[in-house]
């Protein structure tokens, strides 16, 4: 075992592959419903954004363009009632995932410093503390995180709405996460991937002026155009917040050489200004969804949160694992809850990202 390999965990998706080559060899085909990847077309004026900057033979910057800059700040102002950022306050990333993984090495965390996260969590926090030598911790709620010892944490990772639960916190919520971690000097990252598709509860950012009061101190929201522009192809994502903090990380960027590529940059900032794909794109989400849950409910399962976001939390009070199985022998492929904590290990996530065609498919299988 390397050094390397000794300080993370087994890689989850490698555990479920047995299952995956069962439900792949049903007559009719595999029905995936375990990783959240986009399948619909990206939109036509993104494409575009595209190829009419694919002339770019330089080498792109790390803060990237201003019209960029300008996008995010205009979008946040709009969409997270951020008012008030500067081209300060915002930093494009190389997707949301390098960001996590890689964050607490770039904030210079190690042996001694613990970085929290919630219980039930993408396993990426976890593995970035560790490729820290820092000590993750987890809590359940905000009531567990201000009765969390705070010696030691250097970083918070609040998640809302949730991968994979769904789960969507009140602002009242936010307000004391962020509240509890400036009084202890700690700094908080909040992964909001998921805010554009809130379902029955609507989503608020760290930003916004209820949560945090009008100060972006201490706080930065990571946000990713893979789910509302079907852009996980294009690693598209980018950090608002605390403008010491993204100054630091800008250094430091620079200095590894984390570009975003030019034409991703460009397409970024139409995908940005442009409303109505995303409104498209939820239309689908949600009739998928619904469709799943109705049937999932139907064939026995209960369904916990899940107010947000573009996965179903689902359980029949037996193993993960005995689910994942059952469902594999029908053609249906589904993450074991086990993958994000002991906690999920009578869940398993559905993620209602197949096709049309694949989801009906699906509800025929679990009729």
């Amino acid at each position: 075992m390397t050094a390397v390999s000794a300080r993370l965990p087994v890689f989850p998706w490698d555990r479920l592959e047995p299952a995956k080559a069962t439900a792949a060899a049903h007559p009719d085909g595999l029905v995936d419903l375990s990783v959240g990847t986009p399948v619909d077309p990206v939109p036509e004026l993104v494409r575009k954004a595209l190829s009419g900057a694919s002339d770019s033979p330089g080498y792109p910057t790390v803060w990237g363009t201003a019209e960029l800059r300008d996008a995010i700040t205009g979008w946040a102002a709009g969409r997270l009632g951020a008012a008030g950022l500067t081209h300060e306050n915002v930093l494009p990333v190389v997707g949301s995932k390098e960001l996590v993984a890689w964050l607490p090495v770039q904030l210079g965390l190690g042996p001694g410093d613990r970085v929290a996260h919630p219980r039930l969590a993408y396993p990426t926090y976890e593995v970035g503390a560790r490729l820290a030598g820092a000590e993750p911790v987890t809590y359940d709620g905000v009531d567990e995180l201000e009765a969390l010892d705070p010696a030691g944490v250097r970083l918070l990772w609040l998640n809302s709405p949730s991968n994979p639960t769904g789960r969507v916190l009140a602002a009242d919520e936010l307000r004391r996460a962020v509240a509890w971690a400036r009084r202890h000097g700690i700094l908080v990252f909040s992964d909001e991937c998921y805010l554009e598709l809130g379902w029955e509860a609507e989503p608020v950012s760290v930003l916004n002026p209820e949560v945090c009061s009008g100060s972006t101190g201490g706080i930065v929201a990571v946000h990713s155009l893979s789910k509302r522009s079907n852009l996980a192809g294009y690693r598209a994502a980018f950090l608002a917040g605390d403008a010491a903090v993204l100054r630091e990380l800008l250094l430091i960027r620079k200095h590894g050489g984390l570009m975003v590529p030019a034409p991703v940059q460009a397409a970024t900032a139409a995908a940005l200004r442009d409303d109505a794909h995303v409104a498209e794109q939820r239309a689908r989400y949600s009739a998928r969804r619904s469709a799943l849950r109705e049937a999932l409910e139907a064939a026995g399962f209960r369904i916990e949160h899940s107010e947000a976001g573009l996965y179903l939390w689902a359980t029949r009070d037996e193993s993960c694992w005995d689910t994942v199985g059952d469902l594999a022998q029908r053609g249906l492929l589904v993450a074991p809850g086990e993958f994000y904590g002991p906690a999920g290990g009578r869940f398993v996530r559905v993620a209602v990202t197949a096709t049309d065609e694949r989801v009906r498919t699906a509800v025929e299988r679990l009729r």
